[in-house]
């Protein structure tokens, strides 16, 4: 991606805030969403920013907190480069450049992509996972999730060969060694997001001391719609100091359960109340998609390659991301203004 003149103009004025922190925090932070909403052309920028100047109106929002520690605990060019491929890469050029696909190629593309990587067998296919985000970078698509039980070591030479993209890698605590921290502390585009069990708190602690951004993610059924909805679940994560609680339906999780969720993680997240930005994983990601273009999209690749629409579960899926490529896959899925029907 060619650093065009925004692009340096915001990382530059970026880099200047997060200086200014450490003496004015809260003033620094308002200044800097202003500052944005000014720019913001697309709808999606103009919605978030203006949301979030709302919710800084709240003198004592945990949110100025957790920005506060996260300055203070994560290195500088981690932040910088994440956030820029985050909130640059892929919610503003890259949002732009999906709307202009999506009435050009005259099909609906999700603004992130996740990938279930359970099996060991989805290591064979790491020239297709490459393929496909290579594929879906041209696209817009600028943030990936990948949903790993295997080791993610091994995943690492895919996450480096795409540094214009942002990687959150959900893994299990078991998983995240020293051996591990060596290797990601120079991949400043990644950040892992840990399964919350016996454990996280001492892996958190670790990527915490070697200045690394993290998050922490929550299997959920109806079993633990009470702690959820009480926000205990969100007071207990937050001891850990991760930026975002991510919410994830077990397979078996009925729908009005997932939906009183996030109803819970919306009232969560704009109450303020929480060092965490609580986020229900499928809900938001569909929510956002929504907001960047007409017609929201959520799309995941099962440990097959089969691509499975998560808005439409009433759908088979479509195979296979290791035959077709992520393009007619997705064009296959989610035809503009046309009633999604599985192959």
């Amino acid at each position: 991606m060619e650093n065009s003149m925004s692009r340096i103009l915001i990382e530059t004025t970026v880099r200047q805030t997060l200086k200014g922190l450490k003496e004015n925090p809260k003033r620094s932070i308002r200044n800097l969403v202003d500052m944005a909403l000014h720019f913001s052309e697309g709808r999606f920028q103009s919605h978030f920013f203006q949301t979030a100047r709302t919710m800084l109106e709240h003198e004592d929002s945990a949110y100025y907190s957790l920005v506060e520690h996260s300055t203070s605990h994560i290195e500088t060019e981690h932040l910088v480069k994440f956030g820029m491929n985050l909130g640059y890469n892929s919610c503003t050029w890259g949002a732009q450049r999906i709307r202009r696909n999506e009435q050009r190629l005259g099909f609906n593309i999700p603004w992130t992509v996740l990938f279930q990587m359970d099996d060991l067998q989805c290591l064979d296919h790491l020239f297709e996972y490459d393929s496909a985000i290579t594929e879906g970078e041209q696209l817009g698509i600028y943030t990936w999730g990948l949903l790993s039980r295997t080791d993610p070591m091994a995943l690492l030479p895919l996450i480096e060969h795409h540094p214009d993209s942002a990687f959150f890698l959900f893994c299990r605590p078991e998983d995240v060694t020293s051996a591990l921290l060596d290797e990601i502390i120079p991949i400043k585009h990644l950040m892992l997001v840990v399964r919350w069990e016996d454990g996280t708190d001492e892996v958190c602690a670790m990527l915490r001391d070697a200045h690394l951004p993290y998050s922490v993610y929550v299997p959920y059924d109806q079993n633990d719609l009470q702690s959820i909805t009480s926000g205990e679940l969100f007071a207990d994560t937050q001891q850990l100091y991760p930026l975002f609680t991510i919410l994830t339906a077990k397979p078996d999780c009925p729908t009005k359960v997932q939906d009183l969720v996030y109803q819970a993680v919306v009232q969560a997240r704009n109450g303020q109340s929480y060092q965490t930005i609580p986020w229900e994983l499928y809900h938001d990601i569909r929510s956002l998609d929504e907001i960047i273009s007409d017609d929201a999209c959520c799309v995941l690749f099962d440990g097959h390659g089969q691509l499975i629409a998560l808005d439409h579960s009433d759908c088979m899926p479509f195979s296979s991301l290791f035959e077709d490529g992520i393009t007619p896959l997705i064009r296959q899925a989610y035809p503009k203004s046309v009633p999604i029907v599985s192959r």
